[in-house]
């Protein structure tokens, strides 16, 4: 055979030298697993610097609900009605992405005698679940995962409305996870104001619309609610949520961050009973326009948690618990 028959290429053996550190690269990275956690040592609040909304979805919003064998079914793309901001930003990496989430939660939930918290302190898994589900499809998951010093095990977690670590929330006080997946951290601005409900105020004179449903089953409502729980015609009040930071200062050393208690973290907050309207998962049994028998709810308030952090029933998982940028769709 002729030279001009043996020789190879260089384009072939460029691509094959390609190929080669490429595969290598990829089973080294999953050999070491999980990417590691980043090792913040900030421990003061911030304000909250957000994100414009001021950019249109990049899929049209699709969500459907229907009852079926016990389930309420949530079918949904995870892609609202209202603008959103730039993504990815300075402080998320993330772009969004339509999902595909058919989501079951009980259609007749049971309340639990004891609270079962969204954040779990464990050193494996995600720290925290989601909340639940908004009208328009998209997640309730006020939760981080950011610790300081990177430290599972000390369980300083993060609070994502604290400031004190960028996570480039936008005004509707979203942002985007790995796989394209827009959640909101805290009160869902843009949502509210599709309802003709304007975040912030004090006087709104009707109760709250409904504005989505917790994993496990219950209503979740803006703060707006009867003035007496069992009364429609008490009148409206603004509720108010029981928690409240702590006093004095953190642990410090290998036990803490130290510096005073100012909700850089969850466990910056401690909840006391008879301080506010609504109990530690910032709820309440009540009537409701859409439950005038009674039922047991969900508010959202302005002053934290905003999001409620623990289940007054029993949850579902809404997304699978898991390490992964492509998390799987929710049964």
């Amino acid at each position: 055979m002729s030279e001009e028959h043996q020789a190879i290429p260089r384009h072939w053996l460029r691509a094959a030298a390609f190929v080669l550190i490429a595969t290598t690269f990829s089973i080294v990275l999953f050999a070491q697993g999980p990417p590691r956690m980043r090792k913040h040592r900030v421990s003061e609040a911030k304000t909250l610097a957000l994100v414009p909304a001021n950019k249109k979805p990049p899929a049209t919003n699709r969500v459907r609900v229907t009852e079926k064998d016990g389930f309420r079914i949530i079918e949904s793309n995870d892609i609202p009605n209202h603008t959103v901001g730039e993504f990815p930003n300075r402080g998320n990496p993330n772009a969004i992405a339509a999902q595909n989430w058919t989501i079951k939660i009980p259609l007749q939930p049971t309340p639990n005698d004891t609270l079962t918290p969204l954040h779990q302190s464990t050193s494996h898994g995600p720290p925290n679940m989601p909340f639940g589900i908004g009208i328009n499809g998209v997640l309730f998951e006020p939760g981080t995962a950011e610790f300081w010093m990177g430290d599972r095990n000390a369980d300083w977690n993060y609070e994502a409305l604290g400031g004190a670590v960028g996570l480039g929330l936008d005004s509707n006080h979203a942002h985007v996870q790995p796989g394209g997946i827009y959640h909101y951290h805290g009160l869902p601005t843009g949502l509210l104001e599709e309802l003709d409900f304007i975040a912030g105020k004090d006087d709104h004179g009707r109760h709250s619309p409904l504005i989505g449903w917790a994993a496990d089953g219950f209503p979740v409502y803006y703060a707006f609610g009867y003035k007496q729980e069992d009364d429609p015609k008490s009148g409206i009040v603004k509720l108010s949520t029981s928690f409240r930071l702590k006093k004095g200062e953190r642990p410090s050393g290998s036990a803490g961050p130290g510096g005073r208690y100012d909700g850089a973290f969850i466990q910056d907050y401690e909840f006391v009973v008879g301080t506010g309207d609504l109990d530690e998962c910032n709820g309440r049994f009540c009537v409701t326009p859409d439950f005038p028998e009674g039922t047991y709810a969900y508010f959202l308030t302005d002053a934290w948690p905003v999001i409620p952090r623990g289940f007054r029933g029993t949850p579902v998982l809404l997304k699978e618990r898991r390490h992964g940028i492509h998390p799987r769709r929710p049964r």
